[in-house]
């Protein structure tokens, strides 16, 4: 694909495509026509997601009611408390939460159990940027694998703008009101098959999905453009391995597709390495590989850079984005991004467009992705050992948060 065709297909599908949604399953439809562009069939790989519908969300703060967005999935209630503002993980700060709603800078897996471990009767929390002009709301959802087994408790969502008017002004006492529709929905992944001389398979995959404020573009329609190069450059020449591309679905929401891809034990069989794409092509930024792998491939991603005059910056580590579930299942993963800061590529907002990318970058960012895959997919054995290293596995344990990160 030439830079041109490149940034037509980011037009196309600039349009917000949240897990789940109708857009999603268009731009599912749409991966399949380009595929079938190129002579090649991909299939649809549904899959349950939870789904809601937010009825009514409301918050009121000591009389004053504050713009908001309920938290999808967190059930339906009513809750007047004392407010409550968490600035610390200590002990006596969270003792404090008791009988409170409680204001938190960021809902992870832990600080939601120590919410409700603490006696919390509701949560609120932030996003946006305080000096961005905008006063945009994301849509939050309080994810099924955050409160599996512990109860569901009320939440909203606000512009960070008005929550810190709320502690500067000493906020006493919040309401929340929030009621919703729950049922089970369906995402989708894309699949692509195309078998090689034998069955041990490379998996490439990237996610087209997008948050509910994007279009994605940086994140992640690029790599999904850039698999589709791969592919593409494939279909035209011959290669040992088989490989397998995986255009995932419902990445923003907790990884849902690659996590669903990766419980079939047969998409398992064969599988030797994982390639994952996640924002490349960015006008700003440098090009990265993480590798959560055996070190020897971080070695030889960096030397391939040196022999062919690409700058890129390669370590071992655990990325968050769809190689995660591949790699805990063993499978030795490598994601490539060109990583640009917030100010110059901001991910999760409206911002998020195709001013972001330019179609000569993309080029050059697919080429090497391709040489790498090219070497890989003609080897006579998969030179990266399947095993995962123990440091990868103790990452991958607390990422996945089967762990406290005891720092």
């Amino acid at each position: 694909m030439n830079a041109k065709e490149i940034m037509q297909i980011f037009q196309d599908t600039a349009y917000v495509r949240t897990g789940g949604s109708p857009e999603e399953l268009k731009c599912a439809e749409y991966l399949i026509g380009k595929c079938r562009e190129l002579g090649l069939e991909a299939k649809l790989e549904p899959f349950p997601v939870q789904m809601a519908e937010i009825k009514e969300a409301h918050l009121t703060v000591d009389g004053q009611e504050i713009p908001c967005k309920g938290y999808r999935c967190a059930g339906s209630g009513e809750v007047e408390a004392p407010f409550y503002y968490l600035t610390g993980s200590d002990p006596h700060s969270l003792a404090q939460c008791k009988g409170k709603i409680v204001l938190v800078d960021g809902l992870g897996h832990w600080t939601y159990h120590d919410l409700v471990e603490n006696g919390a009767v509701g949560f609120l929390t932030y996003g946006g940027d305080i000096a961005a002009p905008d006063r945009d709301i994301d849509q939050k959802e309080l994810r099924a694998s955050v409160c599996q087994g512990i109860a569901k408790l009320p939440g909203v969502h606000m512009n960070v703008k008005d929550a810190t008017q709320l502690v500067a002004q000493d906020a006493k006492t919040a309401k929340i009101v929030l009621q919703q529709e729950e049922y089970e929905g369906e995402s989708r992944n894309v699949v692509l098959e195309m078998p090689g001389e034998i069955p041990e398979t490379i998996v490439f995959s990237a996610h087209y999905d997008s948050t509910s404020l994007s279009q994605g573009a940086y994140d992640n329609m690029s790599g999904s453009i850039g698999i589709l190069g791969v592919a593409a450059y494939f279909a035209q020449h011959p290669h040992r391995h088989s490989l397998r591309f995986v255009w995932c679905g419902s990445e923003e929401r907790g990884l849902l597709g690659a996590k669903a891809h990766c419980a079939k034990e047969e998409n398992l069989k064969n599988l030797v390495l994982n390639i994952n794409l996640d924002m490349i092509g960015s006008v700003m930024g440098k090009f990265a590989a993480c590798c959560t792998s055996e070190e020897k491939l971080v070695h030889y991603i960096s030397y391939l850079g040196s022999e062919l005059g690409f700058g890129i910056t390669v370590r071992q580590e655990v990325y968050s984005s769809d190689s995660t579930p591949f790699a805990d299942k063993g499978i030795p993963a490598v994601t490539f991004a060109r990583m640009a800061s917030g100010r110059a590529a901001p991910i999760h907002v409206r911002y998020d467009t195709l001013e972001l990318v330019k179609g000569e970058r993309m080029e050059q960012d697919i080429g090497f992705i391709t040489a790498f895959a090219q070497r890989m997919a003609d080897a006579v054995t998969c030179p990266v050992a399947k095993e995962m290293p123990e440091n990868m596995k103790e990452k991958l344990d607390i990422y996945l948060c089967r762990k406290r990160d005891k720092k």
